[in-house]
């Protein structure tokens, strides 16, 4: 016993050191880098994401794969593959990840699921996914969803949206974003007046007034340097929506950009008192606090 206790302890000491595979690590970076932006070669990126699965195949017959992230990256890798091969792998690896290391992103896992069943033409459970729906002028909806297959606290403790949450997602998502009318009318001040007529419209309105489109709206502004209309946008958003922490970080942000500085802590102090995690607003204080 004496011996087996030894040789339990060397193997979890090896494990507990093992490093992470960087050539998986460089192929799961590669695979989320390519999908970001606007013009995407569809035909160029699958040719690369059929290749990034043969070379992890590879390692993970050298038994190359080790660590929580390993795992991690070869769900990424696998996960759009076309086939429920490959959807199986990046539902085992998932799972086997936050196994090892539950503080990683659990979100993954699943959709991860989700996808799987709707490969093998089942509903999915979780409700990560959506598809557009030419029944219906191309509009958005979830893919046939089992909502009983799963609670909404699992589904929380997974990183998705309650059932509630999706269908109002859903409903934003067909909705014209606001940045477009914005595009459109090349004015701030209309924009504004249609954002407050919007927002009274509630469930009702034509144009996604939510939070988080109207601060896309204020930092699209703000990457243009026309630093005081991205203020009156994201000051609208801490109005319209004065318990998200994350106006406020924005808010303050411009401020500070603009030289407003007392201003600029009180905004962040706001965000920080709503939400005590936000780091930024707590790093951003104590480095104005040194100055």
């Amino acid at each position: 016993m004496k011996y087996v206790f030894l040789i339990t302890s060397l193997f979890l000491s090896v494990l507990a050191f093992a490093q992470d595979n960087q050539e998986l690590q460089q192929m799961a970076d590669a695979d989320q880098q390519q999908r970001m932006g606007q013009n995407i070669d569809w035909k160029e990126l699958n040719k690369q994401d059929s290749l990034r699965r043969i070379k992890a195949h590879a390692i993970i017959d050298a038994g190359n794969v080790k660590t929580a992230k390993d795992h991690y990256n070869v769900g990424i890798i696998f996960q759009h593959g076309n086939d429920t091969i490959a959807s199986r792998i990046a539902v085992e690896s998932f799972k086997k990840a936050i196994e090892m290391d539950s503080t990683l992103n659990r979100w993954w896992y699943a959709a991860a699921v989700d996808r799987d069943l709707m490969r093998k033409g089942e509903p999915q459970i979780y409700g990560t996914q959506t598809i557009n729906d030419s029944s219906t002028n191309g509009k958005w909806k979830r893919y046939t969803l089992n909502p009983d297959a799963v609670t909404d606290e699992e589904r929380r403790y997974y990183g998705v949206e309650t059932l509630a949450e999706q269908e109002e997602k859903e409903r934003l998502m067909n909705l014209t974003p606001i940045i477009q009318y914005y595009m459109d009318s090349k004015s701030v001040e209309k924009t504004i007046a249609v954002i407050k007529s919007e927002f009274k419209k509630g469930k009702q309105s034509t144009y996604n007034v939510s939070e988080q489109m109207i601060n896309g709206l204020g930092y699209m502004l703000l990457n243009q340097n026309m630093d005081k209309d991205a203020l009156d946008i994201f000051q609208l958003n801490t109005e319209l929506y004065p318990e998200a922490f994350n106006t406020y970080d924005s808010y303050g942000e411009t401020l500070l950009k603009l030289g407003e500085k007392e201003e600029a802590i009180n905004a962040y102090k706001k965000s920080l008192e709503l939400n005590p995690q936000n780091d930024n607003a707590a790093n951003v204080l104590k480095k104005i606090s040194r100055k």
